[in-house]
């Protein structure tokens, strides 16, 4: 009678090597609405941490989210764009605090920061000839928690694949 161990020692090894196989294959491509969203919030950060009226080290900042304004045209929901801009301040190396700012906050320490975003559209969607464009405008503007003097504003403009969202 044959033993059943190399038969099983063979099973095992072969097991072995399709679940390698799986892991060190490619990666999955982000999804192309997530992909454009994160690279939008990324852009905001970079502008945002580069504000000169934000004190440095960022780290010792806290910014307070308003909710952001987003137009209805560009298809792209508020909880959506407010992800990928929370998502990309908190990747920042030695960034700030991110919190949510709620209406009830008010007069807050001198390490808080108001951070007010509105994305519009710029204009009429542009055709080519594999997909369409959105142009758009993102404004950010940074303001002491309980004052309405904007101590710094900027804004962004670009077009998002219309097919990706």
């Amino acid at each position: 009678m044959k033993h059943p161990l190399p038969r099983l020692t063979g099973l095992l090894a072969l097991t072995s090597l399709v679940l390698l196989a799986g892991c060190a294959g490619s990666p999955e491509r982000p999804d192309p609405v997530r992909q454009a969203l994160f690279n939008l919030g990324e852009r905001a950060a970079e502008r945002v941490m580069a504000a000169p009226t934000l004190p440095r080290p960022a780290g010792d900042q806290v910014l307070l989210l308003a909710d952001p304004e987003v137009n209805a045209g560009l298809g792209i929901g508020e909880a959506r764009f407010r992800e990928s801009l929370v998502r990309a301040l908190l990747a920042v190396g030695d960034g700030p605090q991110v919190l949510d700012w709620g209406d009830g906050l008010s007069a807050g320490g001198d390490n808080q920061w108001r951070l007010e975003s509105r994305l519009v559209a710029a204009g009429p969607r542009l055709s080519l000839s594999d997909r369409e464009l959105l142009p758009y405008r993102l404004t950010l503007t940074l303001r002491r928690p309980g004052k309405e003097q904007a101590l710094w504003e900027e804004s962004l403009q670009g077009a998002l694949d219309a097919t990706a969202l």
